[in-house]
């Protein structure tokens, strides 16, 4: 009797895809050639799970513990994590000549947060060859300033690296202090900045701008990013320079263009770059509460980004707003939001509070540190920033393992997980409403 197959939703196919996909690059981490000393199995989870899901977070330092063979690796799960996995899978299936069917559209379009299935293959080509131009763009520009510096292989090296790392918004770096030897260095910060914003907007942003031209005809989502993004970054540089602008352990003593510098690129990093170019453990509190917001939202849906995204943020807030105005639909730019997206938006901010919660609260009695401090690096982990305070160094087993976890429900989302494990069969009874009292 032949066994019958089982038939994986997407939400589940993608989870066993990126769970395979680390289990693999750990098992290479592992590998002699791979570190220069050994590690743990643990430590090489941790890694690969940062690196797949473009977090940045690190237990043991990338460019000590592992060789370049071990460094490429960690470069090779980047690059498939941030621009996802079925987009190569399905440039392999082009390349080879085989037909795209129903099914695989459907994985990529989970893949890449997206809406429709109409032009997903399109798209898919259009994201991978803007993404090997950004990079190589990218990779032209830091050899300019780092080839001088350290030489030939090493200045190319360190090039590739961390615009792979950039784009993809993951914020691994092969120098123990990430880039804080350039802090106020303007093509360094420029350059990396851009990368990462770029890559935090959105593709569909991207393309849309591109192909439009014209503000007035560009889609409601690509206004809602645009401007959102501006607002935020151009608000955080100025909060980030006021809180920290006496602060001598971190931009008090340089020259008023060496704070700004210094703040640009520290206000745009916690949108899920994981970059940083001063100390985060010595800055002010009100600063680092500032970062923990910003971490939590994040970046643009479809893209390398994680959090929750600033436009799942803003239908929230516009309908808060439409309700205390006793309006039926919230509306933007003259267009209504649906009931459907708002309880999406809702549903994956409660999911993503519940995460950051739990996750937090085991943390807390795992380990021995301030709640700040757990608070910041849960959230650092649920958003795939990768910026720490210092705790991730030194965590206990238990908090490893929570940190992986969090880490790779935040990278593919609660929804994801919701609908790989929910029954979602539609309900034909209707019962009769009833209102509940609230507030």
């Amino acid at each position: 009797m032949k066994a019958k197959a089982v038939d994986f939703n997407p939400a589940q196919t993608l989870i066993l895809v990126f769970i395979s996909l680390i289990a693999l690059g750990t098992i290479l981490l592992m590998l002699p050639i791979s570190t220069t000393e050994s590690i743990t199995f643990l430590d090489a989870l941790f890694t690969a799970t940062s690196a797949m899901t473009v977090t940045g977070l690190i237990v043991v330092d990338t460019g000590t513990a592992f060789t370049m063979f071990g460094e490429i690796i960690i470069m090779a799960l980047i690059q498939l994590g941030g621009l996802g996995i079925m987009t190569f899978a399905v440039l392999i299936f082009i390349i080879l000549g085989k037909k795209i069917g129903i099914k695989e559209r459907l994985l990529v379009r989970q893949a890449l947060n997206q809406t429709s299935l109409g032009g997903i293959i399109r798209l898919v080509r259009k994201l991978f060859i803007f993404s090997i131009t950004m990079e190589a763009i990218a990779v032209v520009l830091l050899s300019l300033r780092w080839v001088p510096e350290m030489g030939w292989s090493d200045g190319i090296y360190a090039s590739i690296f961390h615009s792979i790392s950039a784009f993809n918004n993951a914020g691994f770096s092969i120098w123990s202090d990430s880039l804080s030897g350039y802090v106020t260095d303007p093509v360094i910060n420029i350059v990396i900045t851009f990368l990462f914003i770029i890559g935090g907007v959105g593709f569909t942003v991207v393309f849309d701008v591109w192909k439009s031209k014209e503000f007035r005809h560009l889609a409601l989502h690509t206004k809602v990013m645009l401007i959102g993004t501006i607002v935020v970054n151009v608000f955080s540089i100025f909060m980030i320079f006021v809180l920290e602008f006496n602060n001598s352990n971190t931009i008090g003593d340089f020259s008023t263009s060496g704070k700004w510098i210094a703040s640009y690129f520290q206000a745009v990093t916690p949108r899920t770059a994981g970059f940083n170019t001063i100390d985060i453990g010595q800055m002010e509190e009100s600063s680092l509460f500032y970062i923990l917001l910003l971490m939590f939202v994040g970046g643009g849906s479809g893209s390398t980004a994680g959090g929750i995204k600033l436009s799942t943020a803003l239908i929230i807030i516009l309908a808060a707003i439409a309700f205390f105005r006793e309006k039926e639909h919230p509306n933007l730019y003259r267009r209504s939001l649906s009931n459907h997206l708002i309880l999406r938006a809702l549903a994956l901010t409660v999911g993503s509070v519940m995460v950051v919660f739990v996750s937090s609260f085991i943390l807390n009695m795992s380990e021995d540190a301030p709640f700040l401090v757990i608070l910041f690096e849960t959230i650092s982990a649920f958003g795939t920033v990768g910026l720490s305070m210092g705790l991730t160094g030194s965590l206990t087993t238990i908090g490893k393992v929570m940190i992986i976890v969090t880490m790779l429900v935040g990278k593919l989302g609660p929804l994801t997980f919701a609908f790989a494990f929910a029954t979602q069969k539609p309900d034909p009874i209707k019962y009769p409403s009833e209102d509940v009292l609230t507030g």
